[in-house]
């Protein structure tokens, strides 16, 4: 495979459950350890698929639409009194 692109259209679903496990735990399944390169360019392969065959919703690092907590209250005004004189 002459590309990461090229790579990355030969993952299948199976490859790519593999790769997310050893990502998320750091092992490889016959229990070896992965390097720091490994994990960096097995994480980067398992956004690259899922960009490709997954909808948004269901990619890593999805939060959906939220909303700000503050937004939702109030602020006072503390700078300008409604009762000051002009």
């Amino acid at each position: 495979m002459s590309t990461f692109a090229q790579m990355i259209e030969n993952i299948t679903p199976e490859i790519y459950e593999s790769l997310k496990t050893a990502v998320e735990i750091g092992k490889w399944s016959d229990g070896r350890k992965l390097t720091v390169e490994q994990k960096e360019l097995s994480l980067q392969a398992v956004i690259a698929w899922e960009m490709q065959n997954l909808p948004e919703d269901q990619r890593t690092g999805y939060m959906g639409p939220q909303e700000c907590a503050s937004k939702s209250a109030p602020i006072a005004n503390i700078l300008f009194k409604s009762d000051s004189v002009h």
